[in-house]
């Protein structure tokens, strides 16, 4: 069980979810809770950007009701009518990764890094950011089409460039929330993956700066989850849900919760309530990509139902 991404930052699976997931959290630009300013920006009460409606539709499509047949509809549109906003590209491409359209990845993933230059001299924060988000995806296109072993060595060239562009971006605003979102996020992923990274500086990360909030209490989840730290996984899980309930991923996410925690304690009561939480994960499954309910069934097939 692991997190969103690119070996592959939402969400809640295989390496294979992780990193589209990364590409999505890049695109935050979800309007929720409270009054939506002009500029359709959910993390900065300060200086809000003009993210793009069809954009944010898309966002909203895929975080909010887990829906990414709707997501794709949107995007089609932003990208003709909002073709200067770099995280509708890295939204495209997250699309295609879940449906290993590697031709598809590959061009949008340069289209983002290409929108996002273009970007950086009006907004140097948002533009380095999305930078390292298109590097971070060229890397999955290496990874995908070259495999572990023999991709290692460019994925982790591009994600050197990864990290140059986030300190770049950080050092214009080390505080600013989808700075800190999506770089959290994606020490998740790394923790998950490298010996050396801290999950706990993650979950620090998140909880102090990064916005918006029900995105934090799901990437904190995910981290107590891959911790084993399964009644704070649990908690941080129904705080998510009790904000975006209608989103079948966040059932998921449960489920597997409380899987891991049945199999640790032997309880065949917490089983099933896993049980219930995958099913209602499936039953949305027509708006979710094939790949992830084909996950989901496998998870849900596993469980030993005792007598």
């Amino acid at each position: 069980m692991t997190e969103p991404f690119l070996v592959p930052l939402p969400i809640v699976s295989t390496r294979l979810t992780n990193v589209a997931k990364l590409g999505f959290l890049a695109a935050l630009a979800l309007n929720i809770w409270v009054s939506p300013s002009l500029a359709a920006d959910p993390f900065r009460t300060l200086g809000p950007r003009n993210i793009g409606g069809k954009t944010e539709a898309a966002f909203k499509a895929v975080f909010q009701q887990g829906d990414y047949q709707g997501a794709d509809r949107y995007l089609q549109q932003a990208l003709s009518t909002e073709p200067n906003e770099p995280l509708a590209y890295a939204m495209k491409a997250s699309l295609a990764y879940t449906n290993q359209d590697w031709v598809t990845l590959d061009t949008y993933s340069k289209k983002t890094i290409e929108t996002a230059q273009k970007l950086t001299p009006s907004d140097p924060l948002r533009g380095n950011l999305y930078t390292a988000v298109g590097h971070f995806l060229v890397g999955a296109v290496i990874l995908s089409r070259q495999g572990t072993l023999n991709g290692a060595s460019q994925a982790l060239s591009e994600l050197r460039q990864v990290y140059d562009y986030l300190d770049k971006a950080e050092a214009i605003s080390a505080n600013d929330p989808e700075l800190n979102l999506l770089k959290g996020y994606m020490d998740l992923m790394l923790a998950v993956n490298l010996p050396f990274a801290n999950p706990e500086q993650a979950i620090e990360r998140l909880e102090k700066n990064a916005a918006p909030r029900y995105l934090v209490d799901r990437g904190v989840a995910i981290a107590y989850r891959d911790l084993k730290k399964y009644n704070q996984a649990l908690d941080y899980a129904n705080r998510a849900l009790k904000q975006t309930s209608d989103n079948p991923e966040l059932y998921y996410l449960k489920a597997q919760i409380l899987k891991a925690q049945a199999k640790k304690d032997e309880n065949q009561q917490l089983m099933q309530e896993a049980v219930g939480n995958f099913d209602k994960a499936l039953a949305k499954k027509s708006q979710l990509p094939t790949g992830l309910v084909k996950q989901i069934e496998h998870e849900r097939g596993n469980i030993v139902k005792r007598p």
